[in-house]
């Protein structure tokens, strides 16, 4: 298992990845995006806790204007516990 605090500058994001045994995420502060593949980009904010499932392509970060810190939990799968992909691009309209 692998668990990592995280902050995100404003406008700072992951790229596309996806987990082979998934994702917990638990945002400790401020305010955020989660976006799986095919979805809209969702608002995400302190206290909440979001889970990806297994192989789920997605990518999370901060909004435009605020800062966000999560805590990313994931198990390992024969020592990798992430699959990165290519950078996000993100559409015109996105949550304020």
């Amino acid at each position: 298992m692998k668990a990592s605090s995280v902050t995100f500058e404003p406008g700072a994001r992951t790229h596309w990845h996806k987990h082979p045994l998934g994702q917990m995420l638990i945002v400790t502060a401020g305010c955020g995006w989660v976006q799986r593949e095919g979805g809209a980009v969702e608002e995400i904010r302190s206290g909440d806790v979001v889970w990806i499932q297994l192989h789920e392509k997605h990518w999370h970060g901060a909004s435009e204007k605020t800062a966000m810190t999560h805590i990313s939990v994931s198990e390992v799968l024969e020592g990798q516990p992430v699959d990165w992909l290519e950078r996000v691009q993100l559409p015109s309209t996105t949550p304020a």
